[in-house]
């Protein structure tokens, strides 16, 4: 069996986790989220502590019991405490700025480059070369901050651009003469 599957996910108080035929949601402070059930993988509800175990001794069926398991875990932290990436601005002039449920970027570009953030995710700049993103989803998290980085990757040479908090840019040596 998975060495992930044999942990099981424990529910804190606040959370509602509810199991059906085709179905797991989660539901707690942060929101709701729902993923679709594998037909591989078997999840027990036992006094507040979800198990995984695999249909059969198959190893799909055994990689899906860890892979499932640490999605509904994903979702139960999701709802409790939320997920958050930073980001930084590194540039002369560059700034970011958040408005509601959009970003607005001056990064160098003839124009500002806004972006619009997707339902359940929310968007902060404590200082203008800052960048929060939260929200429950930890995949949708990690796509939005994702998509902001892409608006202008980290040059090598100096290291100009949108990068992650704690991301290491090698820089290049220039070409010597």
């Amino acid at each position: 069996m998975s060495r992930v599957a044999k942990q099981p996910v424990t529910i804190p108080a606040g959370v509602d986790v509810s199991i059906k035929d085709d179905q797991i949601s989660v539901k707690g402070a942060g929101g709701t989220l729902s993923l679709a059930q594998n037909v591989l993988v078997k999840v027990v509800n036992d006094g507040g502590k979800l198990s995984f175990e695999p249909i059969n001794d198959s190893r799909e069926a055994n990689a899906m019991s860890g892979t499932i398991r640490q999605l509904v875990n994903n979702m139960v932290v999701g709802v409790s405490k939320g997920f958050e990436k930073k980001l930084s601005l590194v540039g002369v002039g560059f700034k970011a700025a958040a408005a509601g449920s959009k970003l607005n970027l001056a990064i160098g570009f003839s124009h500002p480059v806004n972006i619009e953030m997707p339902a359940g995710i929310s968007v902060a700049t404590p200082t203008p070369t800052e960048i929060v993103v939260k929200g429950a989803d930890r995949q949708a998290v990690g796509q939005v901050a994702a998509n902001i980085r892409a608006v202008r990757p980290p040059e090598p040479y100096k290291g100009k651009g949108i990068r992650y908090a704690d991301e290491k840019i090698t820089i290049k040596e220039t070409k010597k003469k």
